[in-house]
């Protein structure tokens, strides 16, 4: 007989929010894929043209870590014609020691958000200025308004402005998050208007051409970039790669679905050239930001160590809070010896 928790959406963001213990949650994990023997297969991907839907499913073993999550995370990107959100999914929770089902994670798509703009936040606070102040947005959806807060919580924003191809979703981005943050955000129409004098860019758009050229960007700056979680997605002109210190979420990934993918294709990078890892920077194996005039550019294809460690985060708290519901699954052994 074992036990399984099953959380529902609702349960998950009682206990877990987007706050300075989620980005240290997901910091540790990225120091974790640096230092410590991380099991990380490369990411099942599943495309459904028909119907512009796309299926990522990612995990990690993590040593330390009582249970490895499986993510299953779907993306339909015509769903809002249908009154429907665009992203999905789910976690599973296994126990590292046994493999046995501990959770069902039923948080559609909610926790991959959170990890997502924790990530963002690791990076900027290892590779932007400590000043920096002043964020540029690219794009409006729900990853648009998560990065922002995110940023809040490692640095000192004081205003942001948010570029998107949808000026006028970018506009209600700006005065919700005014009204709700009390920090100055504008809408702009001109992305290079966007980048100018900003201390943090962050894309987290679908792009498949650039959004972002690299005659725009400033000494001093730094640029994550969300969005290029697919072969064909591209969001950052190649060229910047001749400007900016580029750190990788994972290399071996993405070399072949990140920004790195296209300049490598592009000719703007050579295939083998080495690049640091942000778990590296992270862990202190590799440097952070070496001087206030330096470009840096963190390209965040999202890791499989980021879902277990926030779906271990989330079962943690729930069960401490009594969260969920829990179901006994009796295991039949059949003949097994």
């Amino acid at each position: 007989m074992s036990r399984i928790t099953i959380l529902t959406e609702s349960d998950l963001r009682a206990v877990v929010q987007l706050d300075v213990s989620a980005v240290d949650c997901i910091e540790r994990a990225f120091a974790a894929l640096a230092t410590q023997a991380v099991a990380m297969p490369p990411i099942l991907r599943l495309d459904i043209p028909q119907f512009r839907g796309e299926v990522d499913v990612k995990t990690a073993y993590v040593p330390g870590f009582d249970g490895f999550a499986i993510k299953v995370s779907p993306g339909f990107f015509d769903n809002p014609k249908l009154g429907l959100p665009s992203l999905n999914g789910l976690m599973i929770l296994f126990s590292a020691k046994t493999g046995l089902v501990e959770a069902l994670l039923l948080d559609n798509g909610y926790l991959t958000d959170v990890r997502t703009a924790a990530a963002g936040a690791v990076a900027a606070r290892h590779l932007s200025r400590p000043d920096a102040s002043v964020a540029a947005v690219f794009g409006a959806g729900m990853q648009a308004q998560l990065q922002l807060q995110a940023l809040m919580l490692v640095r000192p924003l004081t205003s942001a402005r948010i570029w998107a191809r949808n000026h006028a979703k970018a506009r209600k981005l700006a005065a919700d998050f005014t009204s709700r943050h009390g920090i100055d955000v504008a809408a702009v129409a001109d992305p290079r208007e966007a980048v100018r004098n900003a201390d943090i860019i962050v894309t987290t758009t679908p792009a498949e051409k650039p959004v972002l050229m690299a005659e725009w960007l400033e000494p001093g700056q730094h640029l994550t970039a969300m969005g290029s979680d697919a072969e064909h997605k591209n969001e950052i002109d190649p060229a910047v790669f001749a400007k900016a210190r580029y750190i990788a979420d994972r290399i071996t990934q993405t070399r072949v679905l990140g920004e790195l993918h296209h300049a490598i294709k592009t000719g703007a990078v050579a295939e083998d050239r080495h690049f640091d890892e942000l778990g590296a920077v992270v862990a202190g194996k590799a440097p952070g930001r070496t001087s206030a005039e330096e470009i840096t550019f963190a390209d965040l294809t999202g890791t499989g160590v980021q879902d277990t460690a926030i779906a271990n985060l989330a079962v943690s708290r729930a069960r401490d809070a009594g969260s969920g519901q829990t179901i006994d699954n009796k295991i039949d052994k059949g003949d097994a010896a």
